[in-house]
Parts: structure tokens; C-alpha cells; sequence
């Protein structure tokens, strides 16, 4: 048989793949996240009908004398480059501007993808669409995000609660008239917590003495702490503008004794009553920070997020989504906007990076390109039929 008939059937056979991979690609030219592939040819073996000979003295040298035999796919590549930004405004919608993936749990199997349209189910963990669980690190009590600690689902339950914290501190500031009588009172009031987030106020009274003032609860039985200014009005005692009242520490640095002037006052206090849930933002770096009903933010979970060293290794598994493969590495785990990580933008998604000019461009190389062989496979039957023509 004809060694042109064979090579026209590869020919057929890998522009066929050429046309299903650039038919996939259009396909998914909405698909979130989504990266296009190309195929790469290149030649089979090549059959020598002549070997090369060396030059001699007498003759010069020949080149060897080979035909191919046809064409093959050499490889199916994915290109990794970012996709353009669709603002949503929809808070769960994250996308990764730079390198990296996120890490999603699939039954027992960890996934990657580039697809950020995530939400929350009924309870609480941060899924993809279909279901998969974000995987991330979980803050301690205190709001701390370990480092390097082990990944796992993400939650926000609406019933999220944060204890109370004790007053141990509180700072006041404003003015204490220098030129009121001996025996003027000012009183002001602290909102002060016990460990559990019980509110109480105290009582901060400042009475007007020869030398300064004298701090104290308000009561004939509570301690007095005298302060006192210098001549340019400011506080010269007790040093370091520290006192002890019914268990809190004030701060009484900013506190000045000028004349003509009544503006003492709470600046602010430490302590925090308990607070539930009431709002949740996902920041750059991927941590998801919830406001509570106290006023307090504090970081829930932070998204994780891999980098390969080989990300044109991995193997795609269906819904957007990859897994390692021999040739793409181990993951390397870490935090959005860290060294090789991209940042996360809250409220956008990243659109496939399919350029329709360039696929339609691809089709008609690939429909040519299976014409031309297919008119090898005719030319070669012609041919075979002349070969049989010759005995009539």
C-alpha cells in the first residue's frame, strides 16, 4: 500500500483533535475560570529509502534520503493566562489576580481551581457550586489565623458569637480648669464590662484642691489620687499619667490643666460586651473578616491557596476544577498576596480566557488542514485504481 494513504489517515486523525479541542475551547468561552488548550503536532518516524554518505577523497558526500510517515499530536497544552475581571458585587465572588488556585474538597479527593463563585449553604461553609468545600485555616479564639496550620472547610454560621472582654483600661482626655475654687467637682461616667460582658459605669470624680486635683469613685470611702500640673499645663503627677480606679487602669496623659477651659472626658475603654454575627467581608488576602454587634472585627478563616511548580501539568477533573498530576509538582500551600501568590479581588470572577478570533482562526486551519489530508487519501485510491486499471 501507499505510504501517502497512512500519513493522510494521521493527518485526519490529529487535525480531528484539533478540532476538538478548539471546539471545547469555544464551548466554554463563558465558563468561569475556565483556561483554553491547543494541540501541538509533529512528525512520526521517517523511513530511510537512502542513507547518507561521508565525503571522500574521489567523491564528495550525500545527504540520507527519508520519507515521513505522517503526523501525530505531540501534546495538548493549557494556557494559564489570566482571564478578564466581570464585577458581580456579589461578596463570595472571588477571583485570583495573579498565580494560584483555590483548594476545594471534593468527597475525598482535594481538587484546585481558578473558578471563585462561591457561596455559603444552610450551614455556614463557604462551597463551590457544585457543592465542593472551600478549604482554608480556621482563626483561633482570639482571631488569630495559624501559620502553616492544617487546611479545612470554611465556616460562618449566622450564630457566631464572640465572648465579652473585661475593662482593664480606659483614657481620658479634654481640660481641667485651673482657676475654679477648691472644692469644685467634675464627675464623668466610664461603661465598663465584667469577663462575662456585664455593663456597669464608673464613677470618675475630679475635685479641685490647692495643689490640683484629687481623683477618686465618688465615694466618702474611696481612695483619692491627687494630680497635679506644671505651669504650662500640663500634667506633671503622678508620673507616667497612670492611676488605678475601681480595678481599671486610666491613662491620663492627654488630660491638661488650663485655664477657663471645662472638656474632660472618656476618650475610650478596652473592654466589649458579647457580640453575634452581623456582617462578614472577604479582604485581599483572603481573610474573612466578621463585624459584630459590638463593634468589634475580628478575622474568622482565611482561603488557602496553592501554586505548582509545573501548572501546565495538571490534569483537568471536570467542573472547572484540576488535581496533580506526576509532572505538575506538589502543591505549595499559602496565602493570597504572599510571595508567588496572586491577590484576591471580592466581588469579581474571572472569565475564561478563551479569544474567539484566534479559535475561529484555529477552526479554519484545522478544517483545511483535514481537507488537504483527505484529498491525499483520494489521490492515493485514484492511483490504487490505476494500479489495478493495468490488468484489464
Amino acid at each position: 500500500m501507499l505510504r501517502s494513504l497512512y500519513s493522510g489517515i494521521s493527518g485526519l486523525r490529529s487535525h480531528q483533535t484539533m478540532l476538538d479541542v478548539t471546539g471545547n475551547n469555544i464551548a466554554n468561552v463563558n465558563t468561569v475560570g475556565f483556561k483554553s488548550s491547543a494541540v501541538q503536532f509533529q512528525d512520526t518516524l521517517s523511513q530511510v529509502v537512502k542513507n547518507g554518505t561521508g565525503a571522500q577523497v574521489e567523491a564528495g558526500g550525500t545527504n540520507p534520503a527519508q520519507v515521513g510517515l505522517g503526523v501525530q499530536v505531540a501534546a495538548i497544552s493549557t494556557n494559564f493566562a489570566q482571564g478578564s475581571a466581570q464585577a458581580t458585587g456579589k461578596g463570595t465572588d472571588l477571583m485570583i489576580s495573579g498565580d494560584g488556585f483555590f483548594l476545594v474538597q471534593s468527597g475525598t479527593e482535594t481538587l484546585y481551581t481558578r473558578n471563585g463563585a462561591f457561596d455559603f449553604d444552610k450551614l455556614g461553609r463557604l462551597v463551590t457550586a457544585d457543592g465542593s468545600f472551600v478549604q482554608g485555616r480556621t482563626a483561633d479564639a482570639n482571631g488569630k489565623i495559624p501559620v502553616g496550620g492544617a487546611v479545612g472547610n470554611i465556616s460562618l454560621p449566622l450564630q457566631t458569637t464572640i465572648p465579652g472582654k473585661a475593662t482593664t483600661t480606659a483614657e481620658l482626655g479634654g481640660n481641667l480648669p485651673a482657676e475654679v475654687a477648691a472644692g469644685t467637682v467634675l464627675s464623668r461616667e466610664i461603661t465598663v464590662y465584667d469577663a462575662v460582658g456585664n455593663e456597669t459605669k464608673l464613677d470618675v470624680t475630679f475635685t479641685k484642691t490647692a495643689a490640683g486635683w484629687d481623683v477618686s469613685d465618688g465615694t466618702a470611702a474611696g481612695a483619692k489620687t491627687p494630680i497635679t500640673f506644671d505651669a504650662a499645663g500640663n500634667l506633671s503627677a503622678p508620673v507616667g499619667g497612670l492611676i488605678t480606679l475601681g480595678g481599671v487602669q486610666l491613662d491620663l496623659t492627654k488630660v491638661t490643666g488650663f485655664a477657663k477651659l471645662t472638656t474632660i472626658a472618656v476618650n475610650s475603654q478596652d473592654g466589649k460586651k458579647p457580640g453575634t454575627l452581623t456582617a462578614y467581608t472577604i479582604s485581599g488576602d483572603g481573610t474573612v473578616l466578621g463585624t459584630f454587634s459590638n463593634g468589634e472585627t475580628r478575622s474568622i478563616a482565611q482561603i488557602a491557596m496553592a501554586t505548582f511548580a509545573n501548572p501546565g501539568g495538571l490534569e483537568k477533573a471536570g467542573g472547572s476544577t484540576y488535581r496533580t498530576s506526576a509532572n505538575s509538582g506538589d502543591a505549595v500551600l499559602g496565602a493570597a498576596g504572599g510571595p508567588g501568590f496572586g491577590k484576591l479581588a471580592s466581588g469579581y470572577l474571572e472569565m475564561s480566557n478563551v479569544d474567539l478570533s484566534q479559535e475561529f482562526t484555529n477552526l479554519i486551519v484545522a478544517q483545511r488542514g483535514f481537507q488537504a489530508n483527505a484529498r491525499i487519501i483520494t489521490t492515493s485510491d485514484e492511483v490504487l485504481q490505476e494500479l489495478t486499471n493495468l490488468k484489464r
